[in-house]
């Protein structure tokens, strides 16, 4: 090899040596950037603070509009901590310890959560009083922060909480009005954007985006606050007094379907609801079927009186309380030996409504109750209406319509019984009841509204007299609602006892009893039910359920201003 060629090679060689050392300088110093890039990036992003800024929950008021607040949203905050920061600032148990001071909690669960260095979002405690939390962030510990939201709550306790309902842990509606209305209370929530300071605090000025919350609707209800005291007092007494199971009960507004209070025990404290039971919870005024007794009779005479097939004279062989029909034994609970349509009515004689639902005949009969409401949602606007049971025609039996008009057979709720009630005192027009008035924005405009609406006319308008004046008769002397009587008013109403079904047929000890009715007759305004589970050791419907409905009737003719009988008439 020439001198030439070994020069060549050697400026080769320290070039390429040049050209190596270059090239990985050149590396080190691009990673370099980028990794500071990256890493800047990083920290930008832990900086940036992308939040929803919740919405206040739309108020739920009595009928008394903005005097009495049924529900409403308190503004709390929910108490926060970056575990990312503690752990890097070495602060993890001197912090839990603070929290575990200041807030009453388990220090050794705390060090557990805030210790973990791949979280950047812990809750340390939520929906604590907002002085509360500000008392904790003055202490200035490192990656503590606090969100702002809200609480529901109920100012009147367990009043109303069955038409109410409850807001859940996810805070959206899950019963009553809460649920029903859920999406024009709930409201639509809001946007921020801004930048955290190395507490993981926000720099307000660096803020760079926020779109305020929209509040939510509220709503007006048609309750009472005073008349669902009465009612609910009525029945905490009822349920004491008689040891009973349960009980429950609605009042209404006869001529346009308002309730105006509807309660149910046992209750509970939708403040509380975790606390609560599924038996505590359960609307029995609208979500408990029950085989309705002897006021059942009320629409199967309607009906026949409507049909033209009798008259109140009518009279009827009662059998002396013992009748053998379809080698089936009817008995009453007093014997009777005829009986008139009239005293069929006030004597309760189970014989008599029977055998004025043989002259129906099934479908007639049938077609009756469909149109009085019975089977079917009335379409009232709370979640959990059950529809009640009325077998279709085709599946009845030979003895079946003698069963039903006497309330066996045959399942409705509190809400439907008394739709039928209040259909007769209303001229024969069966109304839709309902509970929501008015649903306003926070714009003050009116989003819904809610009318008074017919849903059919089963019996004609001189039917419904003449029914009125039959079921007067129930609470004067001698009737098996006597104890409903109320003085200077008429009262019309029904008596119901009945057996409850249990495995292979009736039960011997076991009852559900209940009066539905109305006052005035001359002019009604209000219908009543009253229902009670399981009375001990009386339980007739006479006995146990009437006097209720007279303890709340006589209360509500001062507070309505219900005029009485004789004012009534003259004002006709």
């Amino acid at each position: 090899m020439t001198r030439a060629t070994h020069g060549a090679a050697r400026i080769l060689f320290v070039a390429g040596l040049v050209l190596l050392a270059i090239s990985g300088l050149t590396y080190r110093l691009t990673s370099l950037h980028l990794e500071g890039s990256l890493d800047r990036a990083r920290a930008e992003r832990r900086r940036l603070y992308r939040g929803v800024l919740p919405a206040s929950r739309g108020r739920v008021f009595d009928s008394s509009a903005e005097t009495n607040t049924l529900a409403m949203n308190i503004r709390v905050a929910d108490l926060c901590a970056d575990p990312a920061v503690l752990v890097a600032s070495n602060l993890v148990e001197e912090t839990a310890d603070r929290f575990a001071r200041e807030l009453h909690l388990d220090a050794a669960a705390l060090r557990q959560r805030l210790g973990r260095p791949d979280r950047r979002f812990e809750y340390v405690a939520r929906r604590l009083p907002k002085e509360t939390a500000e008392s904790v962030l003055a202490l200035r510990l490192p990656g503590v922060f606090k969100q702002d939201a809200w609480v529901r709550s109920y100012p009147m306790g367990s009043m109303m909480a069955h038409v109410l309902g409850f807001v859940n842990d996810e805070e959206m509606g899950a019963a009553g009005i809460e649920q029903r209305c859920d999406a024009y209370l709930r409201g639509r929530p809001g946007l921020l954007e801004s930048r955290l300071d190395g507490q993981r605090r926000e720099m307000v000025v660096r803020r760079v985006r926020q779109i305020p919350a929209e509040e939510g609707a509220d709503v007006y209800l048609t309750l009472d606050q005073h008349v669902q005291y009465i009612l609910e007092k009525a029945l905490d007494q009822a349920l004491e007094q008689h040891r009973a199971r349960a009980a429950w009960g609605i009042v209404q507004r006869v001529a346009t379907g308002e309730i105006l209070a509807m309660a149910s025990r046992p209750a509970y404290d939708p403040n509380d609801f975790r606390r609560s039971e599924d038996a505590q919870r359960l609307n029995r005024a609208i979500g408990q079927v029950y085989e309705p007794g002897s006021t059942f009779k009320v629409a199967v005479i309607a009906a026949a009186l409507n049909e033209g097939l009798v008259r109140p004279e009518t009279e009827f062989d009662c059998e002396n309380g013992r009748w053998l029909h379809e080698n089936r034994i009817l008995r009453d609970y007093h014997p009777y030996a005829r009986l008139n349509v009239a005293d069929i009515i006030k004597k309760s004689s189970n014989i008599g409504a029977a055998k004025i639902a043989l002259m129906l005949g099934d479908q007639r009969l049938d077609a009756y109750l469909r149109a009085f409401g019975v089977g079917r949602r009335l379409g009232i606007d709370l979640p959990g209406e059950e529809a009640g049971i009325l077998h279709p025609v085709a599946q009845w039996s030979r003895i079946t319509s003698s069963r039903v008009a006497i309330g066996q057979g045959v399942c409705v709720t509190a809400l439907q019984m008394l739709g039928v009630m209040c259909a007769i005192a209303n001229g024969g027009t069966l109304m839709r009841p309902y509970v929501v008035r008015q649903i306003v924005g926070p714009d003050g405009a009116v989003l819904h509204r809610q009318e008074p609406q017919p849903l059919g006319r089963p019996i004609r308008p001189e039917t419904a007299d003449l029914m009125r004046e039959l079921l007067a008769r129930v609470t004067e002397e001698g009737g098996t609602g006597r104890r409903a009587a109320l003085r200077g008013y008429r009262v019309a109403g029904k008596t119901g006892t009945a057996q409850k079904v249990q495995a292979g047929g009736y039960s011997e000890s076991d009852y559900i009893a209940s009066f539905v009715g109305f006052l005035p007759v001359e002019a009604p305004q209000i219908g009543m039910i009253i229902v009670v589970d399981e009375p001990q050791p009386l339980h007739t419907g006479g006995v146990v359920a009437a006097p209720v409905f007279g303890m709340v009737a006589e209360q509500l003719t001062r507070y309505l201003d219900i005029p009485p009988a004789a004012y009534a008439v003259a004002a006709r």
